[in-house]
This record gives C-alpha cells, structure tokens and sequence, in this order.
C-alpha cells in the first residue's frame, strides 16, 4: 500500500506544481483542495484520504463560503 500511497502524492504534488500555477487560485478553502487531499491521504492512507478529499472538491462551489478547514 505504501506504493499506492507515494503515486497518489506524487501525483498530487505533480498538480500543484505543474497544473494548478496555470489557472487562477479558485479555491475557496484554506487549506487548499489538493493540500487537503494531501494530508488526508498522508494521515488516513489512500482509500479514505482520496474520499475525503473529493468530498471537499464537492463543496468547493461559488454557493458555499468556503473558509478554514483542517484535515480532521
């Protein structure tokens, strides 16, 4: 599982550092949306870490005030 664990951040690192510079910052979270999703998958492990983070991409909409919100 720990492979499984470092393709998904290194993925998700390959996107902050690559993808996301090319768009205009649009999260309305702090952390951000991939951060998030970074410590839940540090914390949590793959499975429950990826679904904790699309939970957040989920609320992360114009209608929802967004605001601080840690990885529990």
């Amino acid at each position: 599982m720990v492979l499984g664990r470092r393709l998904v951040l290194g993925a998700l690192r390959f996107y902050q550092r690559f993808i996301s510079p090319a768009f205009p910052p649009s999260c309305r979270f702090t952390p951000t949306c991939s951060e998030y999703t970074y410590q839940a998958v540090e914390k949590y492990g793959v499975l429950r870490g990826v679904w904790m983070g699309g939970g957040r991409l989920l609320r992360c909409h114009p209608f929802h005030p967004g605001g601080y919100d840690p990885v529990p």
